[in-house]
């Protein structure tokens, strides 16, 4: 029997935007200009928490998730603003619409990042490489943001090669590397690696990719469970997931931290009327009808529950989302109690189709329209 030829290698790309709010912000307002700039929620009152932060607050230390408190304590002359998500998307947009001169196969993960097989790209370049180059240029350009890429043969290692130089980097693993790049990367590098797994690693004696290598399948699997089975692979460079152009959207939600806790129903219900109308506003855009609610409240203590209802057929109105997640709110005993958070999402985005008496009902997904 004759050899098969060797399949081609993939040619990824993922695009990952540098300080992405902050820069925008900087973009279009010259004061906040070489400012270490903050945005997301502000530190007045309990305080909220920081989206992102521009590379002149990085440097004192200021991160994602990490609350306005603390960041306004790591720099007190920093800047806070609020975000502007309409601004980001249009400007998402656009970065969406410079991707498409080159592919089709675009995954959007957020606003600001995405993946692109440009194995067979539509202007013929070839070089994932030269392509990369090109659609920071056009964003440096076009938009007056930077970009960072990173190429490769597969998600993975495209993703972890963006971060590498950041800011308005560009970093290529090819295939020969790609083994040693892994051996040489710390566990919490790792895709589904979070600090308590990342301890757990390192506990075990097992603090890089070469350490991993050491163990079998089996007991990566038996140790790790079914991430086991995707560390044995991607430590040798083997990451067979697709760029997926049509991601189903599994719930739309929205949510807000509240600058100081909410006591009484009444403030509790004028809240969700707000969060109410965000939903769905951002339905009607994608043209999306739900058929579950889901109310999402945190304490002042931190603890979190969420309580949902479904109905059988799908809805986007105000009305019927805003009454429901009061009735859910109702149904916790809310008055009196101290709420830092409240959120609401509409998942369960099927449309059931009635069928005939011998055939069972099903449901139609509707792709989210990226």
């Amino acid at each position: 029997m004759e050899n098969q030829p060797a399949q081609p290698h993939r040619k990824i790309i993922h695009i990952d935007m540098d300080a992405f709010y902050a820069s925008v912000e900087q973009r279009d307002n010259p004061e906040y200009r070489d400012k270490p700039l903050v945005v997301g929620g502000l530190p007045e009152g309990r305080g909220g928490v920081v989206a992102t932060a521009s590379y002149e607050a990085r440097k004192f230390g200021i991160r994602s998730a990490m609350p306005s408190k603390q960041a306004l304590q790591l720099c007190p002359h920093a800047l806070f603003v609020r975000p502007r998500f309409d601004a980001y998307k249009e400007v998402s947009r656009c970065i969406r619409e410079i991707f498409s001169r080159y592919t089709d196969l675009i995954e959007p993960l957020s606003l600001d990042e995405a993946y692109l097989d440009v194995t067979n790209d539509k202007l013929n370049i070839g070089s994932a490489i030269e392509i990369a180059q090109q659609i920071k240029q056009a964003i440096k350009d076009e938009l007056q943001l930077t970009a960072s890429a990173g190429v490769s043969v597969n998600k993975f290692v495209a993703k972890i090669a963006s971060d590498i130089n950041k800011p308005d980097g560009l970093k290529f693993i090819g295939p020969a590397a790609i083994e040693g790049f892994m051996e040489q990367l710390p566990v919490e590098k790792f895709f589904g690696v979070g600090k308590v797994t990342a301890q757990k690693m390192k506990n075990m004696g097992l603090h890089t990719g070469h350490d991993l290598k050491q163990l079998t399948e089996a007991e990566l699997t038996k140790r790790f469970g079914k991430a086991g089975r995707f560390y044995f692979n991607i430590v040798r460079g083997i990451d067979n997931r697709e760029v997926q152009p049509h991601r189903e959207t599994k719930s739309l939600a929205a949510e807000d931290t509240f600058a100081y806790d909410l006591t009484t129903t009444e403030e509790m219900e004028a809240e969700l009327d707000k969060i109410a109308a965000t939903v769905c506003k951002r339905l009607q855009h994608y043209e999306l009808k739900g058929r579950t609610v889901t109310l999402k409240i945190k304490y002042s203590d931190f603890k979190q529950i969420t309580r949902n209802q479904s109905f059988p057929a799908g809805f986007n109105d105000l009305e019927t989302i805003s009454t429901t997640a009061k009735k859910l709110l109702a149904a916790t005993d809310p008055e009196d109690k101290r709420i830092r958070l409240l959120g609401i999402s509409l998942s369960n985005f099927g449309e059931i189709t009635v069928k005939g008496k011998d055939e069972k009902p099903t449901d139609q997904l509707r792709l989210f329209p990226f």
